[in-house]
């Protein structure tokens, strides 16, 4: 730690300097905040010292002042890469993805070298959907830093989201023998394990990380969703709750704490308990991450009077001809995993996961003027199918199962008339509840509970009226969970026509499927198609709160399920 040359008080700036000094060195960041906010106060201007009270700040969980001292470093000094990089770590903590992203991508401008920026930048800009950015950032990161770890992980990661998981296990696997104690390596290993359907391995994974990093207890998460949680499971339960109390435990850390803790609780029979600790996973989500459901709503007023039928009707002149196409749609939660299991069993079909390619352009072409609205379409029809065949270069179709596509359905068939459009339906109180379960990245503005999610409920339905009144019936078809899990031949063998395909047998045993699962549903999408998901509400029915709103959506499709 060093002394500016600012003439304000320099005797009294060094003596606090070196006090802090010792107290970091000492491993007590949370006593040097002090001394280093009175030197801040001597030199406000002094990057270095800004720089090093928003670091102290950070490490004691003081993200907010963090984050006003780091943005006084960068103000004083705008080439202080590290004091950028810092700043972008705290933005995250806050859940601001977008001004950390800004802020990694000035750090790396600035120290093209910062592997741990890069791999950072790279985590964020995957979790916005940008696929491509996330695989540059991770070969940089990989490029950059050597055989250190985030170097590694960064290779790692990039392979993975390539679908080379067998490829990043052995790299993950040489990482932890050159570093035995890495976490995170051993938590990266774990969800490449469980999406590859090895879940003993994961579980173990898992269980080594919060071992060795107990402030990453939202691992549990993770953990739990490899398999129901037993009474044989001795002790796991009152392990999740301890760890609430874990000092210092960051917010999404915490969220997916008590997500856990609900799934284990679930699994055990106790439903009380059970959205006891959903409801606060949801509380901690409304804290960082607020809803605006009058706004949804009004966009989604502007999407109808947009999508007029005169407008859907002029698609043979502006759209491809590309039947490549199988967009997967509807709430999260309602199946679409389901449905691309058994759609990518065909072997004509390449599965692409979650692509948030509508979600970008549709932002484009809906919130401003795009200029020539025939040159923007073609160009999104071409860009899309470069996508879709960068993924699955051979297949005859190709998936998408990114549920809020169904706010660009419209916009969709106007760029492929031709391409098949399947809407996941499952009954709102079922789906409701199980969004409420699961953890959604604070990048995605989305509801999990309360009267948020049924206003938005009623808004997405709002909208899915108005596609099933102008889409053509060939290229728009629903399924219902709740059929399908009762009678999956039929409904399976409708969906399959649909996309334009000749029937395949191996379509009926989704659990085969050997490709890599990415979404909380990994262990279900492993067992044979089964009906203990229709009706769940029932069990929950005295705590079901402004969810209760949504009972009587549908009743008809889980009729005489206990």
């Amino acid at each position: 730690m060093s002394v500016s040359s600012n003439p304000a008080a320099p005797q009294q700036v060094e003596a606090l300097l070196t006090l802090a000094g010792r107290l970091l060195n000492a491993g007590q960041p949370a006593d040097a905040i002090t001394p280093l906010r009175n030197a801040a106060l001597l030199q406000p201007t002094n990057a270095m010292i800004q720089h090093d009270l928003g670091l102290a700040c950070l490490e004691v969980g003081r993200i907010s002042d963090a984050v006003a001292a780091l943005q006084l470093a960068v103000a004083s000094n705008p080439r202080y890469g590290d004091a950028h990089f810092r700043l972008g770590i705290a933005l995250e903590k806050l859940g601001n993805m977008r001004g950390a992203l800004a802020a990694y991508d000035r750090a790396t401008q600035l120290l093209p070298s910062l592997t741990e920026a890069w791999f950072r930048a790279g985590a964020l800009v995957y979790t916005l959907g940008q696929r491509e950015a996330a695989i540059g950032c991770f070969r940089r990161a990989s490029v950059t830093g050597g055989r250190s770890s985030f170097a590694r992980l960064g290779k790692a990661r990039a392979l993975v989201i390539e679908d080379h998981n067998q490829e990043a296990e052995v790299v993950l696997r040489e990482m932890l023998v050159a570093d035995p104690k890495n976490a995170m390596a051993y938590d990266l290993l774990g969800s490449v394990l469980s999406e590859l359907g090895r879940f003993d391995e994961a579980r173990a994974c898992f269980e080594r990380t919060i071992a060795i990093a107990p402030m990453l207890a939202g691992s549990y998460y993770d953990l739990v969703r490899c398999r129901p949680v037993t009474s044989n499971d001795n002790g796991l339960l009152q392990d999740m709750q301890a760890a609430l109390a874990t000092p210092g435990l960051e917010a999404q850390q915490r969220l997916r704490l008590h997500l856990a803790i609900g799934k284990a609780a679930e699994d055990l029979g106790d439903y009380a308990v059970a959205m006891q600790h959903f409801d606060a996973a949801d509380a901690v989500r409304r804290g960082s991450a607020p809803f605006d459901t009058a706004a949804f709503s009004t966009e989604v007023d502007r999407l109808i009077a947009r999508c007029t039928p005169e407008f859907i009707a002029r698609t043979p002149a502006l759209g491809s001809d590309d039947a490549t196409p199988v967009l997967i749609i509807g709430m999260p939660r309602s199946g679409t995993t389901l449905v691309e299991q058994i759609v990518s069993m065909h072997p004509e079909v390449g599965a692409g996961g979650e692509l948030n390619f509508w979600n970008e352009r549709g932002a484009a072409w809906h919130g401003s003027s795009v200029g020539d609205e025939r040159q923007f379409i073609a160009k999104a029809a071409a860009d899309y199918l470069g996508v879709l065949r960068a993924i699955a270069p051979m297949a005859a179709r190709a998936t998408d199962k990114m549920p809020f596509n169904f706010l660009w359905a419209g916009l969709i068939h106007l760029a492929f008339p031709k391409a098949t459009i399947i809407h996941c339906r499952r009954a709102a109180v079922d789906t409701a509840l199980s969004i409420h379960q699961t953890f959604f990245h604070p990048a995605l503005a989305f509801p999990t509970g309360g009267a948020e999610l049924v206003a938005y409920f009623q808004s997405y339905q709002k909208l899915i009226d108005h596609w099933r009144s102008v889409l053509p019936a060939d290229r728009y078809i629903e399924v219902d969970y709740e059929e399908l899990t009762r009678a999956p031949e039929p409904a399976i063998r409708r969906i399959i026509a649909a996309c334009g395909l000749a029937w395949d047998d191996a379509c009926l045993r989704p659990e085969s499927n050997p490709r890599a699962v990415k979404t909380p549903s990994k262990w279900q999408t492993r067992q044979p198609i089964y009906r203990t998901s229709v009706a769940r509400w029932r069990r929950y029915e005295p705590w079901l709160g402004p969810l209760r709103a949504l009972v009587d959506d549908r009743p008809e499709l889980d009729a005489g399920i206990s």
